[in-house]
């Protein structure tokens, strides 16, 4: 991973270069849940998700699947994307259930929603949360 390290400052990816953080189901896949994993072995892919995040890997951009699926289904779940020939760096498991999230992080979070298509990404404006600033 292309990282540059600052002294006491936790790295950084080069300019850039992106960190996604890709959902599987219901985002490149059918959206199946925790408590039908045997659908999880037989669901496709969306094709448009395929091309995309492997072109987004081939053009060095970090690539990790962040799903609500439970540890007991990674190995699943890593036999699906290696099968159906996803490109990724890793797999977290034990995102929480239910959506409605609001990331807070001491570094940029940019969020899209999926609405049934991959492509690449455009510039958009729209009103988003933040915290309040001191006023000086």
């Amino acid at each position: 991973m292309e990282l540059e390290y600052i002294e006491h400052i936790s790295p950084i990816l080069k300019d850039g270069v992106k960190n996604y953080l890709i959902d599987i189901d219901g985002t490149i896949t059918d959206d199946v849940p925790n408590e039908e994993p045997e659908r999880m072995v037989t669901c496709e892919p969306f094709p448009d998700a395929l091309e995309t995040i492997n072109r987004w890997y081939d053009e060095g951009h970090q690539i990790c699947f962040f799903t609500s699926r439970t540890e007991n289904l990674k190995q699943i779940t890593i036999d699906w994307l290696d099968k159906h020939g996803f490109k990724y760096h890793s797999v977290l498991c034990g995102k929480p259930r239910g959506g409605n999230y609001h990331w807070i992080d001491n570094h940029l979070v940019r969020a899209t929603r999926y609405k049934g298509k991959f492509t690449d990404l455009v510039e958009k404006q729209v009103t988003i949360e933040v915290f309040k600033e001191d006023e000086e």
